[in-house]
């Protein structure tokens, strides 16, 4: 479907009220954006461990019993490690994203009379090359 300007108008592009394109590439978003993001998850997860410490405090103080603390304490445990993971988190590879590792031969895990292991000795009748 084409409007005035001659423009196709479909998923591919966005526009706005006018008529301008809004998206005008579909480019990855740059290398610091994408770290900027995956630092304020780091920090927006990391800045519940402070408090937790405290809460778990807190509680003890206010009902003096220690299974309250002791479990918000073990909820916040794992937020250090999942902070991390999500920090290192690169975005999906996309369809178009060449494969870097090319496997020409693969050596198989068992080797099979087809396939002989790599150094072994020749087999009665082979020639010794």
């Amino acid at each position: 479907m084409w409007n005035s300007g001659g423009m196709k108008q479909g998923q591919e592009l966005s526009f706005d009220d006018e008529g301008r394109p809004v998206l005008i590439t579909r480019a990855a978003p740059a290398y610091e954006e994408q770290h900027r993001q995956r630092v304020r998850k780091y920090l927006t997860l990391m800045s519940f461990r402070i408090p937790a410490l405290i809460l778990a405090a807190a509680a003890y103080g206010i009902w003096h019993n220690g299974l309250i603390s002791l479990a918000i304490l073990v909820v916040s445990i794992p937020l250090p490690w999942m902070a991390v993971l999500i920090a290192n988190d690169r975005p999906p590879r996309r369809a178009e994203e060449p494969r870097r590792y090319q496997n020409a031969r693969r050596i198989p895990l068992f080797p099979t009379a087809e396939r002989p292991a790599i150094g072994s000795a020749p087999q009665p009748g082979e020639d010794e090359h």
